[in-house]
């Protein structure tokens, strides 16, 4: 299934002062979690990439194309498949070979309908993350935690990076080792 995402992110948070006023709002704690991911170029198609994900509890296979740094600028075609080292192996024979591996710890939580993810990374600073039905699903959302609309950013993990003078398409191998 195809869908444009409608995303932003808060950066540089503190996870407790957020976990804090998600409780606060009445928000449904989902699960923490470890994540892992391989990530693989698309010959020809600058702005997409191939993700295969093992979220802990499902692994997916994902398609994400960036059209803007919008709110509503990425799409993405997702599906769930079995094996994290099979479908690696699979893309293998198939001529595709991961970038780099990647690690992250998130944190869910539901709020009138919206995703919440608490995202720490290696190397930089916890962020947040809000997902919702539209843009102003997103906004309403944000606003109801109390958090700041002109900070908000629908940057991708990549240029996020960046504003810490960190290139993560130069790092094979990302995690918390």
């Amino acid at each position: 299934m195809t869908a444009t995402e409608f995303e932003a992110k808060l950066l540089n948070v503190q996870p407790e002062k957020i976990r804090a006023l998600l409780v606060e709002a009445g928000a449904e704690h989902v699960i923490d979690r470890f994540q892992r991911r391989y990530v693989y170029d698309i010959p020809d198609l600058p702005g997409a990439w191939v993700r295969l994900r093992d979220t802990g509890t499902v692994v997916t296979l994902c398609v994400k194309e960036i059209h803007s740094d919008a709110i509503d600028g990425v799409t993405e075609t997702e599906t769930s498949v079995g094996d994290f080292d099979a479908t690696n192996t699979l893309l293998g024979r198939l001529g595709y070979q991961p970038k780099a591996y990647q690690e992250n710890r998130r944190s869910s939580w539901t709020l009138g309908g919206a995703a919440i993810e608490i995202d720490e990374w290696p190397l930089i600073p916890p962020y947040l993350e809000i997902e919702g039905d539209s843009a102003d699903h997103v906004h309403a959302t944000a606003l109801t935690l109390g958090l700041p609309l002109a900070e908000l950013t629908s940057e991708n993990t990549t240029k996020v990076y960046r504003r810490y003078g960190i290139d993560i398409e130069a790092i094979p191998r990302l995690t918390f080792e």
